[in-house]
C-alpha cells in the first residue's frame, strides 16, 4: 500500500506536484491522468495527509456538533442518541469527519463558542436543541462559518434550518384525545424557551381552540423533557383533576404515569396519557404509551445533508425543510 505522495506518483507514472493537484482537485490537469492517478490512489488504498491536504483546500473535511445540553442530558435522552447515528451515518458516507462538542453544568457558554468557531478546525457546524436566547446564534450569524440548525429559531431567520412540523404533531394527538371524549386536557409542556417546547403547545393550544374548549391555566404545567421533570409536573396538576395528559416528550410521560400510580390512579381507565417522540421507552411501558412518533434518526441525516450541500454548493440557496410525523396508538389512552 502506497503510504506517501511519491510511492503514489511513481506507481502512477506523474509528477509529485500532479498528484497533489489532483486530490486537491485543481485544475490544469488532464482527464487521462487524473483519472489514471486515482485509479492508483483506489487501488493502493492510499490516505492524504488531512493536516497537509487543508492547508491547500482550506477544507478540514470536519463538521462540528454542538448540542447545548449538559453531558449527563444528552447521555440519557435517545431523541440524541437517535439523532447522532443519523449525522454519522451522512458523515460517513461523504467522507467528512463529526467532532461532537461536549458541555458540562458550569462551563463559560460564550467562551465555549468562543473556542469552537474560531479553532480553524471545521468546515462548517451542526446546532441541535439550542435555547432561543442562546448566545451562540447570534455568533454563528456573524461568524464566517456555514452552519445549519437543527430547529429553527424565528429570530435568525437568514440560518439555514431543519425540523419536525411540531405544531401539527402536538395538535394531531391533542385533537385525537378530544376526539375520545375528553374535555379536560392537560399538558405538561418543554422548555417554553426553546422553539419544541413552544410549537408543542402552541399545537396543543390550537386544539383546544379548534374545539371551542377554552384554555384554562391550571391544566399546564412546564417540564424540561426530563422523566423527573414529568413527575413534578404531573403532582403539580393532580389538583386540576385532567382526564387526559399531553406530555410534551416520552420521558415526560413516564415520569407522568409515575406520579399517577403514586397517587393511586390508573391509566389509562382515571386518565389517560399520550407523549410525543415514539422513543424506544414508549412501547415498553406499562400499559404502552400513545405517542407522536417523529424519526430523529432522519432528521439527523437531512442536517448533515444540508450542511454538506451548503459546503459544497454556498451560492445555492438550501430549502428550508420540516420533517412530518404520524400519530402512534397505543393502550395508554380510552375513549371516555
Amino acid at each position: 500500500m502506497a503510504q506517501t505522495l511519491e510511492e503514489v506518483a511513481k506507481l502512477a507514472g506523474v509528477s509529485r506536484s500532479t498528484v497533489s493537484r489532483v486530490i486537491n482537485d485543481q485544475p490544469s490537469v488532464r482527464d487521462e491522468v487524473r483519472e489514471r492517478v486515482w485509479r492508483v490512489i483506489r487501488a493502493q488504498n492510499y490516505q492524504p495527509h488531512q493536516a497537509a491536504r487543508a492547508l491547500v483546500t482550506r477544507r478540514t473535511n470536519v463538521i462540528g456538533l454542538i448540542i447545548p445540553e449538559t453531558v449527563a442530558r444528552l447521555f440519557t435522552d435517545p431523541f440524541f442518541a437517535q439523532l447522532i447515528q443519523g449525522i454519522a451515518e451522512v458523515c460517513n458516507q461523504r467522507g467528512y469527519y463529526l467532532m461532537l462538542s461536549l458541555m458540562m453544568a458550569r462551563m463559560d457558554r460564550d467562551a465555549f463558542y468562543r473556542r469552537i468557531l474560531h479553532s480553524g478546525q471545521l468546515d462548517g457546524v451542526l446546532v441541535a436543541s439550542a435555547p432561543l436566547d442562546d448566545p451562540l446564534i447570534p455568533r454563528l450569524e456573524e461568524s464566517v462559518c456555514p452552519c445549519v440548525l437543527v430547529g429553527r429559531n424565528p429570530d435568525h431567520p437568514n440560518i439555514p434550518w431543519v425540523d419536525v412540523d411540531n405544531v401539527t404533531g402536538a395538535r394531531n394527538l391533542t385533537e385525537y384525545l378530544i376526539g375520545l371524549g375528553h374535555r379536560r386536557v392537560a399538558t405538561i409542556t418543554g422548555p417554553l424557551n426553546t422553539i419544541v417546547g413552544r410549537e408543542r403547545f402552541e399545537g396543543y393550544r390550537q386544539a383546544l381552540a379548534q374545539a371551542e374548549i377554552a384554555y384554562d391555566d391550571a391544566l399546564v404545567a412546564a417540564g424540561d423533557f426530563t422523566e423527573d421533570s414529568g413527575f413534578r409536573a404531573m403532582e403539580r396538576l393532580l389538583h386540576a383533576r385532567p382526564t387526559a395528559v399531553f406530555a410534551a416528550s416520552d420521558a415526560m410521560s413516564a415520569g407522568a404515569m409515575q406520579a399517577l400510580a403514586q397517587a393511586g390512579l390508573r391509566v389509562p381507565a382515571d386518565v389517560s396519557v399520550a407523549g410525543y417522540d415514539d422513543a424506544p421507552i414508549a412501547s415498553l411501558l406499562d400499559p404502552p404509551l400513545t405517542t407522536v412518533r417523529q424519526s430523529a434518526v432522519e432528521l439527523g441525516k437531512v442536517a448533515a445533508e444540508t450542511l454538506i450541500r451548503l459546503l459544497e454548493n454556498p451560492d445555492v440557496p438550501m430549502p428550508l425543510q420540516k420533517l412530518s410525523t404520524s400519530l402512534v396508538i397505543r393502550d395508554s389512552t380510552r375513549q371516555l
